[in-house]
């Protein structure tokens, strides 16, 4: 066979398809899992060995150890998740990675386009967002193996090439070669699932011996360390401690493995030829069992080694403040139903904390508009908040539907509602703010003196205007309310004769960022508008107490 009958196009074809199929089935399982894979990590990674068991399931989910490894240094990044619990989910990682593999060596060909055709149906002809969900993790699962199969019958005419005979031979006398080459491929390819995928049908078409796939998926653990190590680039102290335990684990576990190479390898096909496995399955049991085995040799020496990376990288880690959300169970309403209302308060007061802190942090980004991790810091906020807003209100709905509500119960409830999407919308209108700021960072632009300081005026009323909003919210007095209003005329005005200035200023060329001048007023606009949302919190208050009035007349 020469180098020119060989179908390139079918290898690269089938790889693309193979590539797409995980990525689409792993985009379908993060949609199906949609917010409850966030409150899994919030809830039971509280030590390390409940950590080690979502690190697997989020693998699964994501169907890559280097994207749950990267989203696991975002949170790290983000001050909510310590180093610790952190090194309990990469640990898992590595064990949940092996899954895809395992998953590829079953024998379902022949029911790939059955698959296909399932997961087409539901993606086109249903209108249930969770059964198009299960239509795209079955369209992506049969494509996975279409294209696995479709590149492994052109991959098996490697071995007919007298090419490739001797670099096969070369893999085989030279482990640490191999070892380097599944490296290289897994960090080009961002996925270990990908390259071993490959392998495994290199070696069921009699490409590659044994003794040069095994050193391949060893390395594959090193290559998925890139991801990481890219994610924790400019991080903070704990994200680069955290890539460093990940890069730490996939080096040291691989180094044994290659130390022990020939006895494991003895030991893999003593085990497959007993269970009569296929040659694929082979390799999935090998990649199972080196990262099992690796994650429990590591795992009871986790603080150890978290003590050892944190001397070893020097630094303050950033504490995040931690927000002190009451338990609201909707069941007190049946007994005591202003007993679940306040507690839905003292939540409500909570959420407008985050909020303050959320636009604080934002006013600080002007300054330091090239700073990613306030920026990543941001976006934890934006997501915290929106959180908050589902859980209140669902808990004040619930609460709601309790028989012994007084008509002040439902007057607090109602009030409350509202309150609280306000909150969210100026929450949703600061992220707006800090995403004009990234645009023109991303641009190496900045904002003229003149025009920081002009934001940061819009920023001072604001921020006053919004604690004097959640003192009248808990005090439930008026007394500051024309303080408010005065303070809203003010902001208004601030912002039409800012936008006026900068009208003037573009008119004599006297900006010099182009998109800086673009979003400016887009800036000003939000700010204008986060101020409405705290006047619309006044008049929540306002009429609630109306109510409370009328009743007592």
């Amino acid at each position: 066979m020469t180098l020119e009958a060989l179908h390139l196009q079918d290898i690269l074809g089938g790889f693309g398809l193979f590539m797409f199929g995980i990525t689409y089935m792993g985009d379908g399982l993060k949609q199906a899992a949609g917010d409850k894979l966030r409150d899994y990590i919030d809830k039971y990674t509280k030590n390390p060995f409940s950590a080690f068991l979502i690190g697997i399931v989020i693998t699964v989910v994501m169907q890559s150890s280097s994207a749950s490894t990267a989203v696991t240094i975002g949170l790290v990044r983000a001050s909510l998740m310590t180093l610790e619990q952190a090194a309990g989910i990469i640990v898992g990682a590595n064990v949940g990675s092996t899954i895809t593999s395992f998953l590829i060596s079953l024998n379902i060909g022949k029911y790939t386009m059955f698959v296909i055709f399932l997961g087409a149906m539901f993606i086109a002809f249903s209108k249930a967002r969770k059964l198009r969900y299960a239509g795209d993790v079955l369209f992506g699962f049969g494509l996975m193996f279409f294209g696995l199969n479709f590149m492994g019958d052109a991959l098996s005419g490697l071995k007919d090439l007298p090419e490739f005979a001797g670099f096969a031979m070369t893999m085989s006398n030279s482990p640490f070669l191999s070892m380097v080459a599944g490296a290289i491929m897994t960090a080009l390819v961002q996925a270990s699932s990908a390259t071993i995928g490959v392998v495994q049908k290199m070696y069921q078409g009699g490409a590659l011996s044994f003794t040069a796939v095994l050193p391949f998926v060893f390395g594959a653990n090193i290559g998925t360390t890139i991801t990481g190590i890219f994610a924790s680039v400019g991080g903070s102290t704990a994200s680069k401690r955290t890539a460093a335990i990940h890069t730490m684990f996939n080096v040291v576990g691989t180094t044994v493995g290659m130390l022990l190479l020939k006895p494991y390898s003895a030991f893999i096909k003593a085990l497959t030829a007993n269970m009569n496995l296929n040659p694929m399955m082979e390799i999935a049991f090998a990649h199972i069992i080196f990262n099992s085995l690796a994650a429990l040799c590591f795992f009871p020496f986790l603080k150890q080694i978290c003590a050892l990376i944190k001397r070893v990288i020097s630094g303050t880690e950033t504490k995040r403040r931690t927000l002190d959300i009451p338990e609201l169970d909707p069941t007190l309403a049946r007994s005591l139903p202003s007993a679940a209302i306040t507690a839905g308060i003292r939540a409500v007061e909570q959420m407008g904390l985050a909020v303050k802190d959320d636009v604080v942090e934002c006013n600080q980004f002007l300054y330091k508009m090239d700073d990613m991790e306030i920026f990543e810091s941001l976006k934890q906020n934006e997501t915290d908040i929106n959180r908050l807003d589902t859980k209140i209100t669902t808990y004040f709905i619930q609460v709601s539907r309790s028989q012994n509500l007084s008509i002040q119960d439902e007057n607090d409830i109602r009030m409350n509602l509202e309150v609280i999407k306000n909150l969210e919308r100026i929450g949703d209108l600061n992220m707006n703010v800090s995403e004009f700021f990234v645009m023109v960072s991303e641009r190496n632009e900045t904002f003229s003196e003149e025009a920081q300081r002009d934001i940061n005026k819009m920023f001072t009323v604001f921020n006053e205007m919004f604690n004097l909003t959640m003192d009248i919210y808990a005090t439930k007095s008026l007394e500051k309310a024309d303080q408010l209003t005065a303070l809203e005329q003010e902001l208004d005005h601030l912002e039409y004769t800012l936008r006026q200035d900068h009208f003037l200023r573009m008119s004599m060329s006297g900006c010099t960022s182009a998109i800086g001048a673009s979003v400016y007023c887009d800036i000003l606009a939000n700010l204008e508008r986060m101020g409405d949302h705290t006047c619309n919190i006044l008049r929540a208050v306002r009429e609630s107490l109306e109510v409370e009035s009328s009743k007592i007349s």
